[in-house]
């Protein structure tokens, strides 16, 4: 197994170096992987002068998958938009035409209480948000600031998608309900934007080709209040790239932190760049205290889905539950009774317990 390991920048290095430590861990139980380090995001802007350098796209279409820690950092932010580390992320997902963003919010009994819901509210919550990548205004063209005919600045921005797009989104979801619950919510603003009523109408004529799969539909604006009302009447909820990357991080919260969840971004080879859902956090770069889980579990969902190794992906999963259980606590999952520990604390601890 290839795996281009990109830590990237802010506390990127850190928690990527713990989820490397649990991979070498099962590699000396007999799992074979081959790592090779690059650079992106500010630290490609800072070696190379690109944010995503030349070598580092060769890479990762090299590998069979790429392990990403986070990108961006404020020393960036006057630089040219191309040239921030943003563009690096958004380019690789471009280049490895991973289409298919997978972010489970799964919250574990041991941090009920780190939630700001109440654990009634979300004890036993486990919900896959399936988000389209590569489409939608982050991608649609035209774009960009120019001079209008009242000669003022104007901002513009285009939400775009085609049926192949949408159809091939709505299959990776409807795949992933039929090996839960059967039960999947598309979440669309159908009411007001046509780019979305068209992906309702496709998504529903799917269904078609799936029906053991419960279809449900909800505008973004209630899927939002629901998450935070209801949260576990949902299982699989599908949705484009801008509604899917504002939902999803409002469901990390639900389980108590951002630090917790894990994400995959798949091609239609199941080729896959795995990264957790959280960004770079630089104000609390080199400190050691970043929760390093997100991109363990990060790792666990690598195996799973791109080499097919349920046995590794499942060893991990059962060795974070363990150290919950064990009580060990990064600081932003810390509550009275638990330990605080750091870092790479944390690494060991889950090294410890596979």
């Amino acid at each position: 197994m290839k795996i281009a390991v990109l830590p990237g920048d802010g506390i990127g290095p850190e928690i990527v170096a713990q989820a490397v430590k649990v991979l070498k861990a099962l590699a000396t139980d007999g799992m074979k992987i081959e790592l090779e380090q690059a650079h992106i995001g500010g630290a490609g802007y800072d070696a190379a002068g690109d944010p995503l350098p030349e070598a580092t796209m060769k890479l990762a279409q090299a590998s069979d998958a790429v392990l990403l820690g986070a990108v961006g950092g404020w020393e960036y932010d006057k630089l040219p938009r191309p040239m921030r580390p943003e563009q690096g992320l958004l380019r690789i997902r471009k280049g490895m035409g991973v289409f298919a963003n997978l972010r489970p919010a799964l919250l574990y009994p041991e941090l009920a209480s780190a939630s700001t819901l109440k654990p009634e509210v979300v004890s036993g919550l486990d919900i896959m948000i399936v988000r389209e990548l590569t489409g939608d205004i982050y991608f649609g063209q035209p774009r960009g600031v120019q001079i209008n005919d009242k000669g003022e600045r104007e901002g513009i921005n285009t939400m775009r998608y085609s049926e192949s797009e949408i159809r091939r989104i709505a299959k990776v979801g409807y795949e992933i309900a039929m090996k839960r619950s059967r039960k999947m919510c598309s979440v669309d603003k159908a009411n007001v934007l046509e780019t979305t009523e068209l992906w309702r109408e496709i998504v529903t004529e799917m269904n078609k080709e799936y029906p053991e799969v419960e279809l449900s539909h909800m505008y973004v604006d209630n899927a939002a209040m629901q998450l935070v009302r209801a949260p576990k009447q949902f299982d699989v909820m599908i949705t484009g790239n801008i509604f899917g990357d504002i939902l999803s991080d409002e469901a990390s919260m639900l389980t108590g932190s951002i630090g917790m969840l894990p994400s995959a971004s798949l091609d239609a080879n199941k080729k896959g760049l795995y990264e957790p859902s959280h960004g770079s956090a630089p104000d609390i770069a080199g400190k050691d205290i970043a929760n390093p889980l997100a991109t363990i579990l990060s790792a666990a969902m690598m195996l799973r889905y791109t080499f097919n190794n349920e046995d590794g992906a499942t060893r991990i999963e059962n060795a974070v539950k363990k150290v919950l259980a064990q009580g060990y606590r990064t600081v932003d999952i810390y509550t009275e009774g638990t330990q605080k520990i750091s870092c790479s604390a944390m690494g060991d601890a889950v090294v410890k317990n596979l």
